[in-house]
């Protein structure tokens, strides 16, 4: 882990293209602002572990359910509606 000192209004550059400043420093708390390109997005970790946790719970599809998904997709296909 890189560690860092920066004081307010001061910056760290990730890559090229992603600038974090600190905005302020209050006893614990510190606030940061980053800019970044559109396409790349940006979570409290929390936020981004929770995101996580639901991707990959929707991921995770009961094995019996299968057969019956593939049936409804070979229903469903153009060359058995003819």
């Amino acid at each position: 882990m890189l560690v860092l000192t920066r004081k307010p209004d001061q910056s760290i550059m990730v890559g090229n293209e992603i600038e974090i400043t600190v905005l302020e420093v209050r006893g614990e708390q510190v606030r940061v602002g980053i800019r970044a390109p559109r396409n790349v997005t940006v979570h409290r970790k929390e936020v981004y572990e929770q995101i996580r946790d639901e991707n990959l719970s929707a991921y995770d599809i009961p094995v019996e359910i299968l057969p019956t998904l593939n049936d409804l997709l070979k229903s469903a296909s153009p060359q058995n509606s003819k």
